[in-house]
């Protein structure tokens, strides 16, 4: 199991989003001295021969940067629709990845004042993705997939860890503001956190997302060619792990116009919570492809 910290800040410019991969302790599955992920990740290898053309069901299956018009093979791999497109050129930084960049006024100083306003009075999202504990592999079916004596363990120290960080650590870095929850629809995430959640009981729970689910996000690369059941299981399960993507990973609001109430003695500026957290329990893939996302890396690389 591992704590990964994903920062939202609150500036818009190539700084506003850094990742810091967090190793609080990571306790993997394993067995045989391997470390493994998730069953049902499906890694491509040479000698899955046969046919790349396969269709999606949907046309719009892969519409969430792949190119579903593009034709032929990428590197003999996989269908050149499956390959993500980035809206800017790597490795150029794309300032509005979220959608959410504020608007250019056509003043350079204005801009400047504003950024500076919201870096200094705006608020910054922290996302922590925890893998679920180790699980029962040896079962087709997903809810007999439950989580081993160690898993649970690992669970339970988590939600301990989270607990010290809800409170605070030290008089340097002090309670944290965790706002939520949020959890995939598969057993073992849930059990996860659960058992996390027991820790946090003042932490509002989010009902679970299927679209945190684990799946195959797209194709890897360094990899194989890809059969043609990796290119159906790619169309079937991108499309939603991109929108969970979509749906949580975004920078905090900020209302330019809100001015503070001083004859009702609002708290100070320098008082206000500058720093959310919420927590999103999930899977090896999903986590994978959300980091390589974030940080504006080709998803391939997951």
């Amino acid at each position: 199991m591992s704590f990964n910290f994903m920062r939202f800040a609150r500036a818009s410019h190539a700084g506003a989003l850094s990742a810091v991969l967090a190793q609080s302790f990571i306790l993997s599955n394993q067995r045989n001295g391997e470390t493994m992920c998730d069953s049902g990740s499906t890694s491509s290898s040479n000698s899955e021969a046969g046919s790349l053309k396969v269709e999606p069901k949907d046309s719009s299956a892969a519409g969430f940067g792949m190119m579903p018009d593009a034709k032929g093979d990428f590197g003999r791999l996989f269908p050149k629709r499956q390959l993500w497109q980035p809206r800017v050129k790597y490795p150029l930084w794309d300032d509005n990845w979220d959608g959410k960049k504020p608007e250019l006024t056509g003043d350079s100083e204005q801009n400047r004042q504003r950024m500076r306003k919201i870096r200094k009075e705006g608020v910054t999202r922290h996302i922590i993705l925890v893998r679920h504990g180790q699980y029962e592999e040896d079962h087709k079916d997903e809810t007999k997939k439950i989580l081993t004596p160690l898993g649970r363990e690992q669970a339970d120290l988590t939600g301990k860890r989270l607990r010290e960080m809800l409170d605070g650590v030290s008089k340097e870095f002090g309670p944290c503001n965790i706002n939520v929850v949020r959890v995939s629809d598969m057993t073992r995430a849930k059990e996860t956190a659960d058992l996390i959640a027991a820790h946090l009981p003042a932490v509002p729970r989010a009902e679970p997302d299927p679209d945190l689910n684990e799946g195959r996000p797209c194709h890897n690369i360094p990899g194989g060619r890809a059969s043609p059941s990796t290119i159906q299981k790619t169309d079937e399960t991108h499309p939603r792990i991109e929108r969970a993507f979509a749906k949580y990973f975004y920078r905090a609001p900020f209302d330019e116009n809100k001015e503070q109430d001083e004859s009702e003695g609002d708290v100070d500026a320098e008082e206000q919570p500058k720093h959310e957290f919420e927590i999103i329990v999930c899977h090896a893939n999903v986590i994978r492809y959300f980091l390589c996302r974030a940080l504006q890396m080709p998803p391939e690389a997951w």
